[in-house]
């Protein structure tokens, strides 16, 4: 992809396009493949950059839910299960297998969540993972030596998928460029254009040049996640409020804090929530917290009191008890729920989504969940299709291969570890090791404590349409999550080598190492 092509190729057509999605995220990128799959002319833009928001900020797991299943949303589960399922065919490279375990500290937890795990096995069918099973007290502390052993009766371990988040959203941008998609970043919409009083495209401004562009379009879908009604009221500005968004937020820890290859799960928290501590890249993941907020922020803070909450039950659970210091990374996230009359607890609201359509004919999709991404985009596209008379066209996602996509068996692996760092790449991963056999140099690791080299950030600039240091730090690599203090050390680093590809001076480089820093600084504790 690149970002100079896909600017010419989106603001000089003439004509309108099929379809024009607002929002380059989970649910916006999805369905800007779903739509150039089918043969649609799609475009979409993103007021930032792809994956900004709620996208690249989740407990990073491609499942079905077990909470949902005790709330007995038994639809969602069976829709989710199905989706995890395709979504490990169709992108090995981004999706792994993951074992997880339930400690059972009381007589009766043994049945009861062996029972309710049985029953998830069974909703998955022939796209299960694996059977879930009781383990021994013995057998659990060997799989999960850091758990709390004092009470400890057995546990229950069963499968569920896990993916680079952020990964997974380049990737589905570069699938629908392959399918002929233009998809832009860093162009926000500044208003709806109307004629006949329905939408027929959007006023939009791109950031790095400051220009304002018109795009028609037959039709115009919202998926801009938990900014969605804001977008809404461009159209109508008294629209009533769709999303109550909830803050989640996860500390990164050393490996050392759970070592193995198995995830814990803890049913139910003082919040009404699931607890996770889930190995990942090579360090280990605790979240999350559900915190009502009334406002959508693009770079949301975790609370103090979410802080201390998660640490509080991460020790209950653990040998080693996190402190503050421990944490290398702190981030938050917003869910776009759909918002439920008057309901406080954001914890039980539904995850499911729904397609709304204005007087107008505004395609609005609200709700939802990284896992269900793929069936949300179909919906999305078929009530488009419908608004902008376009031909029927069947949707042939449930089998798209993904961008780099290889090893389709879809067999469980052991989760990643920190050194396999080509794999997220796929069929990329072939250009990568050429670019570094044309220049070495850029073989070099950028931090010890790191996993990435050089080559990622040349590559990330020139190819994944990477334009600030933080999108390479943040969401090209993960630096930004797996220790902060440590991407802040190599950003000067990155800056040089992106300034380079960009064509950008030296002013440039350190305006964009300080605001990384700023950036930065609000993942660190203390």
């Amino acid at each position: 992809m690149n970002r100079d092509a896909m600017l010419q190729a989106l603001t000089t057509r003439s004509e309108p396009w099929d379809i024009l999605v607002i929002g380059g995220g989970a649910t916006g990128l999805g369905i800007a493949v779903d739509a150039a799959a089918r043969g649609y002319r799609t475009a979409l833009v993103e007021q930032n950059d792809f994956a900004k928001g709620t996208s690249s900020r989740s407990t990073k797991l491609i499942h079905g839910g077990v909470r949902y299943l005790q709330q007995g949303n038994v639809g969602l589960v069976l829709e989710a299960l199905r989706e995890r399922g395709l979504l490990t065919q169709n992108a090995p490279h981004l999706v792994n297998h993951l074992s997880f375990i339930v400690p059972n500290y009381t007589w009766w937890e043994a049945p009861f969540y062996g029972v309710g795990l049985k029953i998830y096995d069974l909703l998955a069918g022939k796209l299960g993972l694996g059977p879930s099973e009781h383990l021994s007290r013995e057998e659990t502390l060997r799989r999960l030596p850091t758990l709390e052993p004092n009470g400890l009766k057995g546990g229950t371990i069963y499968y569920d998928g896990q993916f680079d988040d952020a990964r997974l959203a380049i990737c589905l941008a570069q699938t629908a460029a392959d399918s002929g998609a233009v998809l832009i970043n860093y162009m926000p919409v500044v208003s709806l254009v109307k004629k006949n009083d329905l939408v027929r495209g959007v006023a939009v401004k791109e950031l790095e040049s400051g220009q304002e562009h018109e795009l028609n379009a037959r039709v115009v879908v919202n998926a801009t996640g938990v900014f969605s009604d804001s977008v809404r009221r461009m159209d109508e500005a008294d629209a009533e409020p769709m999303i109550a968004p909830s803050q989640g937020i996860h500390l990164v820890l050393d490996k050392s804090f759970l070592p193995g290859d198995s995830a814990v799960m803890v049913p139910k928290t003082d919040d009404g929530r699931v607890l996770f501590a889930i190995p990942w890249h090579g360090r280990v993941l605790i979240g999350t917290t559900d915190t009502p907020v009334s406002e959508a922020q693009l770079e949301p803070r975790p609370l103090p009191e979410e802080i201390e909450f998660l640490l509080t039950h991460a020790a209950r659970y653990l040998t080693k008890d996190p402190k503050p210091g421990d944490v290398l990374s702190a981030f938050a996230g917003l869910r776009p729920l759909r918002k439920m009359g008057e309901m406080k607890d954001t914890a039980s609201l539904p995850r499911d989504h729904s397609v709304s359509i204005s007087k107008s004919g505004l395609v609005s999709i609200s709700g939802g969940k990284w896992t269900t991404y793929r069936k949300m985009a179909e919906d999305a596209v078929n009530q488009a299709a419908l608004v902008a008379g376009l031909a029927e066209r069947p949707c042939p996602t449930a089998n798209l291969r993904l961008h780099g996509w290889r090893n389709g068996e879809g067999k469980p692996r052991p989760a990643r570890g920190a050194g396999e760092v080509w794999e997220g790449y796929g069929t990329d991963a072939a250009f990568l090791q050429a670019l570094i056999k044309e220049h070495p140099g850029l073989n070099e690791l950028l931090h010890p404590k790191l996993p990435y080299r050089g080559a990622e950030v040349v590559w990330a600039v020139r190819h994944e349409m990477a334009r600030t240091v933080e999108d390479v730090l943040s969401r090209r690599t993960r630096a930004l999550l797996l220790d902060a203090r440590a991407s802040v050390a190599i950003a000067r680093k990155v800056a040089r080598l992106a300034a380079k590809e960009l064509g950008r001076d030296p002013k440039w480089e350190a305006e964009q190492v300080e605001s990384f820093r700023e950036l930065a600084a609000g993942y660190v504790l203390g």
